[in-house]
């Protein structure tokens, strides 16, 4: 039985870690800027922009959460370069398998009309990734002992090949957003692209010729603004690695409170075949705080009880540009 069990969660961490796609995301994506689609740098109407964000997963049946952990900084310039940069980490599974990148994200702004209603934003990548693993933690089948009643035996050899526990990869992604940012419209549509892993890098601890597959999101949606007080998003972000798709449905909604001056956030989020997510937020000043919790729906659902995620993410702008000759994002 007990080797039943350890082998059970083995197996359950390689599949968790492989089934969507061998890259980790978020929830509440687009609170990340940066981490959605290098084009969204910069777009904003402060002279800057800080974030942190984190997200723990899988409490309700793993022995270790599965962890994700990222801050984020980006500037807008005088001319049309934004530039910016993010730190992250992720955490899973008993071998406390570990990816932390550093990258350096940077875009340029194309006005596609005179009055620079209609804009384009290209954005890239690049940074360096770190991939490690405790493989010496794991217990594997060569080490049952049938000894006193039956155990694993770390002494006994795993009978594996591993040639290195860590390996680093280059990291370069490109992105490119299409949106309309006049404030005094109605709706301002948007749409964006994102490709990462352009370079395939080499990703294999046993030797082995194995490539990292490259990923792309589309991320689409409108920003409808009903009045001066309220506004919704309806957005749509499909992710697809290889032969995983991923495909997510989601509604935003901020009311603006007059009397104390902040604005109240609100979602949901629908990942198709996987989760149920809803977020509440408000916006301050300078500040805009988030939290999310997924439900998982699943398959792992029985064995979960639902519960699936918590994430928080946390926002500083810094003060308003004196002089703004381009439009901002409308506030995506």
């Amino acid at each position: 039985m007990k080797r039943k069990i350890k082998f059970t969660t083995v197996l359950l961490c390689a599949l968790i870690g492989r089934s969507i796609a061998q890259d980790f995301h978020l929830s509440m994506y687009d609170a990340a800027p940066i981490f959605l689609n290098p084009a969204m740098t910069g777009l904003i109407e402060t002279k800057m922009r800080a974030h942190a964000h984190y997200r723990t997963q899988w409490s309700a049946i793993a022995f270790k959460p599965f962890t994700t952990a990222l801050v984020s900084f980006d500037m807008p310039t005088k001319t049309k370069w934004s530039y910016g940069g993010q730190i992250s980490n992720m955490r899973a599974g008993i071998s406390n398998y570990n990816v932390l990148e550093v990258i350096g994200s940077g875009s340029y702004l194309l006005p596609l009309d005179k009055e620079k209603y209609h804009q384009l934003s290209l954005g890239m990548h690049l940074g360096v990734r770190q991939k490690k693993v405790e493989y010496q933690a794991l217990t594997y089948d060569a080490q049952w002992s049938n000894a006193a009643g039956g155990s694993f035996d770390k002494n006994l050899s795993n009978n594996e090949t591993f040639q290195r526990g860590a390996q680093f990869q280059e990291v370069v992604n490109f992105g490119a957003l299409y949106y309309y940012s006049k404030q005094q419209s109605r709706i301002n549509p948007f749409l964006g692209i994102s490709a990462f892993n352009l370079t395939q890098p080499r990703e294999t601890f046993f030797g082995g010729s194995n490539r990292l597959p490259m990923r792309f999101y589309m991320h689409t949606g409108v920003r409808v603004n009903v009045n001066e007080l309220f506004y919704f998003i309806p957005k749509v972000l499909v992710m697809s690695q290889k032969n995983n798709i991923e495909q997510t449905y989601a509604i935003d909604a901020g009311y603006f409170v007059k009397g104390e001056k902040f604005y109240l956030l609100a979602g949901y989020v629908y990942r198709a075949a996987d989760a149920n997510i809803a977020y509440v937020g408000l916006k301050k000043d300078n500040y805009i705080i988030k939290l999310g919790y997924d439900m998982n729906t699943s398959s792992l659902r029985s064995t979960s009880k639902a519960r699936g995620a918590f994430e928080i993410s946390l926002t500083y702008l810094g003060k308003k540009s004196k002089v703004q000759e381009i439009k901002n994002c409308p506030r995506l």
